[in-house]
């Protein structure tokens, strides 16, 4: 063994327990330091030819790249629609790399079967019937792309050819509805050969960016055969959900699959004041949800259901002596594009047991509860206004008058050091977004935010400065 990783071996209990005050400290800084760092990089530096250890290594990481990682973990990283990680999922992270299992085949360990108990937790929180099954893969970007897999099979069965074995030439031209798809969705279509052109965009209801149920019938109607809808449960700009139950109801006159991307919006269904948001998401034929979003495990971790493991497997089973058949039971590698992966489960798994269904309840309303406030205060605060109604966790504001992108950016670049939030575009409109979906995040968060709001002079041109 090389001397290095034996001296590291030998000395790894005290070299683990400094890794884990090292990460205690990145923890401990999260409430005040900037939640976005100005970059000073460091240097770069040729590869070494000699190691230095894991003592030098975890040295110079800390004093050279930690103090510039952003605060994304912490309770004031409002941008996209991100969570952290609660202590359970942080620890079941930790031992998942200790571990370091490949889940994907029953051949190797317990692993697979964690991940279909895990599944069928987040299945039991979500209040999906036992008809859907789920695979965990990396993000939500990768769950719409599987759901949109399974259906693109489910297309092709519909006209009598099998698209694993023959290609998707065989299919010709495929209509893809929905009223706001996210942008993962298109990324799906290209990877899957069908092509950002199969993307028809419905007409919303007005002043909404929910699907006008009535146009998707007649979208629906002019599709002349059978097609695929990708209905919003939660959609990134305002939140908005379709009517899952009235799009369901489509299917006694028309021929579709029924795609609902949720990849935040499921976590509707632990608020007793919103769970009826996402009543009708059993009936879709797949779903996506995002873990490292409002479950607040690390990243990378997401969900895919679908009521169609037949197709499912149809599509992603590999045939090698050295993996398991497919059986009643398929091992994951026959679900998801990935041959090999991380346990993501067990973050999933410890976060769900160590706090259950109650605990997670709580998280979710109350980033709901702040969002609430931070959109009354956006009312009250003198050249700023609301741009929608906020329904969930994401407040959509932009400047009273002249909201210019540049202005924008200007804004939330001088807020930076208090808070990160993300720009947008809403009904033509430049924006920014605060989404809330940190366990961490509380009411001295968003009166930070407002105070810093309140203090900065909307689209001043002050983060030149902090740019520097």
């Amino acid at each position: 063994m090389h001397p290095r990783l034996a001296a590291d071996l030998a000395r790894l209990p005290d070299l683990l327990r400094t890794v884990g005050l090292s990460a205690n400290d990145i923890l401990g800084r999260l409430d005040e330091q900037p939640v976005v760092p100005p970059l000073r990089l460091p240097d770069p530096v040729p590869l070494p030819e000699e190691g230095a250890g894991l003592a030098a290594a975890l040295t110079e990481f800390t004093r050279e790249w930690a103090p510039l990682l952003s605060a994304s973990a912490g309770p004031r990283y409002l941008g996209f629609v991100t969570g952290g990680a609660t202590p359970a999922a942080l620890a079941g992270d930790w031992l998942t790399a200790a571990a370091d299992q490949n889940p994907t085949s029953a051949l190797d360990g317990a692993g697979p079967e964690l991940e279909r108990r895990t599944v069928g937790w987040l299945r039991e929180l979500f209040g999906l019937g036992a008809a859907h099954q789920g695979a965990f893969v990396s993000g939500a970007t990768m769950s719409n792309t599987v759901g949109l897999a399974v259906a693109r099979e489910w297309l092709g069965e519909r006209m009598g050819v099998t698209v694993a074995e023959e290609g998707t030439a065989a299919l010709g031209r495929v209509r893809v509805l929905s009223g706001s798809p996210h942008s993962s969705i298109g990324k799906g279509l290209s990877i899957l050969g069908l092509g950002r052109a199969s993307l028809v965009q419905v007409p919303v209801l007005h002043g909404r960016e929910a699907v006008d149920p009535e146009a998707l019938e007649r979208a629906l109607a002019q599709a002349g055969g059978p097609a695929i809808v990708v209905a919003n449960a939660g959609t990134v700009n305002t939140v908005d959900f379709d009517d899952l139950r009235a799009i369901a109801a489509l299917r006694e006159r028309h021929e579709f699959w029924l795609h609902v991307d949720a990849a935040f919006g499921a976590f509707a269904a632990l608020s007793p004041d919103h769970a009826d948001l996402v009543a009708g998401l059993d009936a879709a034929d797949s779903i996506c949800v995002d873990l490292h979003k409002w479950l607040n495990v690390p990243y990378d971790s997401a969900v895919q259901f679908t009521r169609h493991r037949r197709l499912q497997t149809r599509v992603f089973q590999n045939a090698a002596a050295y993996l398991g058949p497919l059986g009643e039971t398929p091992d994951p590698v026959h679900l998801t594009p990935e041959n090999s992966r991380r346990l993501r489960a067990l973050a999933a798994w410890f976060t769900l047991r160590a706090y259950g269904r109650d605990g997670h309840r709580e998280i979710v309303q109350r980033n709901i509860a702040c969002a609430r406030a931070l959109g009354r205060a956006v009312e009250t605060i003198p050249g700023l206004r609301l741009l929608a109604p906020v329904r969930l966790n994401v407040v959509c504001f932009t400047l009273a008058g002249d909201p210019t992108a540049e202005r924008l950016a200007d804004l939330a670049a001088d807020l930076k050091d208090e808070a990160f939030l993300t720009p947008t575009t809403y009904a033509g409109v430049p924006a920014l977004r605060a989404a809330f979906s940190n366990w961490r995040t509380t009411e001295a968060d968003v009166h930070r935010l407002t105070e810093a709001l309140r203090n900065t002079p909307p689209g001043a041109a002050r983060s030149s400065v902090r740019r520097s």
